[in-house]
């Protein structure tokens, strides 16, 4: 199969691509930068340098490729509408990646015990609306012909194929590292599902092959809250225990975003349809394990 991947050079494109091409499929990846191409030739992916901007681009790879992966943003309209004009009416498969800050609640680190399901989710915030309306645009495109799904990640952990590290926990890793004390936002509370990369992956793959058009999937295997994985993160790197950290001082050590949602928020879900439909199946080690065991391998 010909797959065109945006997103190819980062943590959860670069991890698709290369095993697309592990097992067998011809890939193309989108990347920003020139100097970028040698890292995908290096996992066998053919690289096209543009951005999710360029529509001309995107729409002649969509048409030339089998299916399109976008794991590039889960923000950019422009991009989402030139790949479903593109695919309308050729049945072909679009996997659109968002994030399940969609039902993050910002609250400064306290928990919750309100979990969502796939096919019971809240209403968005205002910070979450524009991401959720393009979900909603991707699951409406099973109407013009296009096998159009949506993987909602949650935390991912693990090591990828290019760039080594993921999103949230590398923040906090980073943090501790320069200020020496692991630092959490609030109290910690706060609780994430979470993923091993490898299993996002394979979840990728099966949904290539096997997705109904118009499916949503939570991606999540298991959950902790931001304490936990704190402190795991302190006895790795041989640290006191984690500290409380205010929101209005995490804000400026990780910005709003990442502070408020990224890791400061309750992302609580459970993604049934996956496990159900697809026959997923994931089986690496729960986080706090990986933490202990394989977060510092170099």
């Amino acid at each position: 199969m010909k797959v065109f991947v945006t997103g190819a050079a980062g943590f959860i494109g670069g991890s698709i691509a290369a095993e697309l091409v592990r097992a067998g499929h011809q890939v193309t990846g989108l990347v920003r930068k020139p100097e970028q191409l040698q890292d995908l030739a290096s996992i066998g992916v053919t690289g096209v340098v543009g951005t999710l901007n360029d529509r001309d681009l995107l729409i002649a790879q969509a048409q030339a490729a089998d299916a399109v992966i976008n794991a590039a943003s889960s923000d950019n309209r422009a991009a989402v509408e030139a790949f479903i004009d593109a695919l309308a009416g050729s049945g072909k498969v679009f996997l659109h990646t968002s994030g399940s800050s969609i039902v993050g609640d910002a609250s400064g680190g306290e928990g919750t015990d309100r979990i969502y399901l796939e096919d019971q989710l809240p209403a968005p915030t205002a910070d979450k609306a524009a991401r959720v309306a393009i979900d909603d645009l991707v699951l409406a495109a099973a109407g013009r012909g296009v096998r159009s799904t949506v993987l909602c990640n949650t935390l991912i952990y693990g090591h990828g194929a290019l760039p080594r590290d993921s999103v949230q926990l590398p923040r906090l890793l980073k943090q501790a590292r320069k200020s020496g004390i692991v630092r959490h936002v609030g109290r910690g509370l706060n609780i994430w599902s979470n993923v091993h990369i490898d299993d996002v992956v394979d979840l990728y793959l099966l949904a290539l092959e096997k997705t109904e058009a118009g499916a949503f999937y939570f991606v999540e295997s298991g959950e902790a809250s931001f304490r936990d994985m704190s402190t795991a993160i302190a006895r790795a790197l041989k640290l006191g225990e984690p500290q409380d950290w205010p929101l209005e001082q995490a804000k400026e050590e990780w910005g709003y975003e990442m502070a408020s949602y990224g890791l400061g928020s309750n992302s609580r879900v459970r993604g049934e349809r996956a496990r159900k439909q697809l026959g997923w199946t994931p089986h690496r080690p729960p986080v706090l394990d990986w933490i202990a065991g394989d977060m510092l391998r170099a």
